[in-house]
């Protein structure tokens, strides 16, 4: 029987230690969880008030499927446990690969990982508080009058959460930016020279995330830009940093 090799030992420790972070962070989602499912109603009640506040009086939502009624809320329970514990699990994320970082990188993916985190939150507010209900505006302002509204519970839940991860993930512009110049990839001149290409990309992209109308393509396309602008910025001032850490 051989003696295990002088490697196994700490891998079975990484092994260990990476099981007990897991561990963890399930354990704070499934209690976020629990914490909220006595709400799931009042949960998606909320969400759907930017769209119930342009149905006509008396109008609601659907179910399509038995169940649907009783899953949709659970869904969204779901996905807003998921939404509060981000920062715990990435902390325990972090937890994990800390020790294998320099103290530089540590300096630079602390700043970076709560600035994609925030700007993750500020995407969704955003399309919460001023997208959704401008969306659902235009689109029962210029229905024919012969056609009722009568949105399914799911379908709206789906929607509405992929708006949400639309808008959440493309509010993380200036983070990739910044990211893209410290691995040396690209220069903070190299994006300011390709502004204009940048910008119709950013209105192609706006088009296949957003529903098929103006208003949230524009509201999706006109923030990125200044986002861009911001990691242009962000890039800038990190580059002076970044200097010293390449000379020999």
């Amino acid at each position: 029987m051989s003696d295990a090799g002088p490697g196994e030992s700490p891998l079975i420790e990484h092994l260990i230690e990476l099981r007990a972070r897991l561990m963890r962070g399930l354990l704070g989602l499934g209690m976020v969880l629990l914490a909220l499912l006595p709400f799931s109603r009042a949960l998606y009640s909320h969400l759907a008030t930017p769209l119930i506040s342009q149905l006509p009086d008396g109008q609601s939502m659907i179910a399509t499927n038995p169940a649907g009624a009783f899953f949709a809320p659970l869904k969204l329970t779901f996905f807003t446990a998921l939404f509060i514990a981000v920062p715990w699990l990435l902390y325990q994320a972090w937890a994990f690969v800390a020790p294998g970082l320099y103290a530089r990188e540590k300096r630079l993916a602390l700043p970076l990982l709560a600035s994609a985190v925030t700007l993750f939150y500020v995407g969704c507010a955003f399309a919460y508080f001023l997208v959704l209900p401008a969306v659902f505006h235009f689109l029962t302002t210029f229905r024919p009058d012969v056609i009722a509204i009568t949105p399914d519970a799911g379908a709206y839940l789906d929607f509405v959460l992929a708006i949400f991860f639309a808008f959440g993930a493309s509010f993380e512009l200036p983070v990739a930016m910044v990211i893209l110049v410290l691995l040396g990839w690209v220069s903070p001149q190299q994006l300011r020279e390709g502004r204009g290409y940048a910008i119709v990309g950013i209105f192609v992209v706006a088009a296949v995330l957003t529903p098929p109308d103006v208003v949230s393509q524009l509201m999706l396309a006109i923030p990125m830009c200044f986002l861009y602008e911001l990691g242009i910025q962000a890039a800038r001032w990190l580059v002076p940093r970044k200097q010293p850490a390449s000379e020999p």
